[in-house]
């Protein structure tokens, strides 16, 4: 693990890795195999890139850095015009994370902004006559909105590494919801498939016609009341959201929320803070892959999938064969029964993170794989002899309604941005032209299970546990040669450490180590992509012993490879990402 506020200079980064080798011998040749996926090529750039999951969004983050601005300010600009053209999956309402690499002084930090459960809530919150209550149920309302972090976390990151005004990150947004949009097909399709958009009266209005149909692809969309919000912002900064007016209706909102009221208030909004984190590192192979810490388990899972992966020759593995899906899931299976057994909000429990991500301790962990067996489901293992013992947590997160922003600009700085509202269209509750999350229902609705507390339950000022991974690989010069994360709940994980190998691994460049198929397992199955070559591996991976599912996998693989001479960007096929050069 890099220390806080940690730097990497050359030399340091060549006893990390505790490698010899020469520039050229570090980075492996951009443009791989391929797998023949529809669409263009990477693009490709000598100054800087960026990459986001709507077109709109990736132009914001290009004009940034065209005017100078940093990788921060490019990020920051993007996820606001993602809270317009892509409103079911993040926005100011919710919360994130961000990895950044500053390039001149080799130093990593980890900004979190996640959510936090308001005072009024218990382990009980979701816990209703005696019984669970059912994830949409408790998702509709106030009940599962947390106090949402994201400006709080993008105020602290521009203030320490931004370039351009604040008030500029906040043009592109503006113009946008006051001339209006284009609605995408993929929005209008996500708007139809939404269970109880129609609850309250500001979302219904907002995405559904006078017939209660979602609002037709093609129209043109306005938000006057989301560019008065960023104009108010914009121009008194983050407390204008936190304080005053906008906190007030914020907090009425969410407590008035009728059928399924909530305990947030304008005091829980005013006492927010976001917080800067030291971020997780290993070395895998010849580089170092950096991630978010707790309360995100993104970084330690992801990271643990490649340290036990790293005691294979995964590069000699055909990258879509059984082989491959039969020993990524397996890692896969070892990584989520220590996620979730001890991986929660580390401000409220003791995370042996370290213990998790000790070689040796992998290494072990590496050993019960067998390669004629799947080993059934994993129990977790003991990273450390003095632990605190929590019971594996019963459910888990089921909200897939995420964004990823991938920048680097021309001063080597590197941005890797996942916002989230949790599930599409977040609590249904809008307010002030955004929708508000419900992170809340990503903590454990079970407070305990087997006669001992989960580490993910509900306290009143802890933030949820997630699974959002950005992440930043650096070669043993210190300099970033890839920067990737995805939407997805749960499943980010896997997609995030299947792009990692597929580039680091097998070669391939940076568009095709996102498209390649998803597989995955987090130790409830193997799940491989539906319509994709790895369908008919189904029979080979059950005469191993595992449950099969073939389902839809929609990663949203947004990422930037560096080969020392160019960057190379690509948004993940199945979504319509775009990436944005000089």
């Amino acid at each position: 693990m890099i220390r806080k506020n940690a730097s990497i200079p050359r030399r340091m980064a060549l006893a990390v890795l505790g490698l010899t080798l020469i520039l050229g011998a570090c980075n492996p040749t951009i443009g791989g195999p391929g797998l023949n996926l529809s669409g263009p090529p990477p693009a490709r750039s000598t100054t800087f890139m960026a990459v986001a999951g709507h077109p709109l969004a990736a132009a914001a983050a290009r004009d940034a850095l065209k005017d100078g601005g940093s990788a921060v300010d490019a990020a920051i600009a993007a996820a606001l015009v993602l809270n317009l053209v892509e409103p079911q999956g993040s926005g100011i309402g919710g919360g994130g994370f961000l990895v950044h690499y500053a390039a001149k002084k080799g130093e990593l930090a980890a900004y979190d902004g996640r959510e936090t459960a308001p005072q009024s809530a218990t382990p009980y919150l979701f816990i209703r006559d005696g019984k669970p209550m059912s994830f949409m149920d408790a998702v509709v309302g106030g009940r599962s909105v947390g106090v949402p972090g994201l400006l709080r976390m993008f105020e602290m990151a521009h203030r320490e590494h931004g370039k351009l005004p604040w008030p500029r990150l906040f043009k592109p947004a503006i113009d946008l919801a006051e001339k209006g949009f284009v609605v995408s097909k993929r929005l209008n399709s996500m708007i139809a498939g939404a269970p109880r958009l129609a609850t309250y009266a500001e979302t219904r209005d907002f995405f559904l016609d006078d017939t209660g149909q979602p609002v037709a692809s093609g129209k043109t969309l306005k938000n006057p009341k989301l560019a008065q919000t960023f104009r108010r912002i914009a121009a008194a900064g983050a407390d204008a959201f936190y304080k005053g007016a906008l906190a007030d209706e914020i907090a009425a909102v969410v407590q008035g929320a009728e059928g399924n009221p909530g305990g947030l208030t304008a005091a829980d909004l005013a006492a927010y803070k976001a917080k800067r984190r030291e971020p997780v590192c290993m070395p895998y192979r010849k580089w170092l892959v950096c991630g978010m810490p707790p309360p995100s388990s993104g970084g330690i899972t992801t990271l643990q999938i490649l340290g036990i992966l790293q005691n294979f020759d995964m590069a000699s593995v055909p990258p879509q064969s059984a082989k491959a899906v039969h020993l990524v899931a397996e890692a896969g299976k070892l990584a989520f029964a220590d996620r979730d057994t001890y991986v929660a909000d580390s401000d409220f429990v003791p995370v042996p993170a370290a213990g998790l991500l000790d070689p040796e301790y992998l290494k072990a962990r590496a050993k019960e794989i067998r390669l004629d067996r799947t080993m059934g489901s994993a129990t977790p293992g003991m990273p450390t002899m003095k632990l605190t013992r929590f019971a594996p947590e019963a459910d888990g997160e089921k909200g897939t309604s995420t964004s990823h922003i991938s920048v680097i600009d021309k001063d080597g700085n590197a941005a890797a941005l996942t916002v989230s509202i949790e599930t599409p269209f977040g609590s249904r509750l809008m307010v002030g032209g955004f929708l508000l999350n419900n992170q809340l229902t990503d903590f454990s609705f079970q407070p305990n299970n087997q006669g001992a507390p989960v580490a993910n339950r509900v306290a009143p000022g802890k933030r949820p546990r997630s699974s959002m991974a950005p992440t930043i690989v650096l070669d043993n010069e210190g300099r970033v040669v890839m920067v990737t994360g995805s939407p997805g709940g749960a499943r980010i994980i896997g997609y995030v450490a299947k792009s990692i190998v597929a580039a680091l691994d097998w070669n391939f460049d940076v568009k095709d180590a996102s498209g390649l198929p998803n597989f995955l397992d987090r130790n409830n199955g193997v799940e491989i992509e539906k319509g994709t070559a790895l369908e008919k591996l189904k029979p080979e991976l059950e005469a191993l012993g595992h449950k099969v599912t073939v389902r839809v996998l929609n990663s949203g693989l947004n990422a930037i490879r560096n080969d020392g001479f160019s960057l190379y960007g690509a948004g993940d096929p199945r979504r319509e990402g775009l990436a944005l050069g000089d």
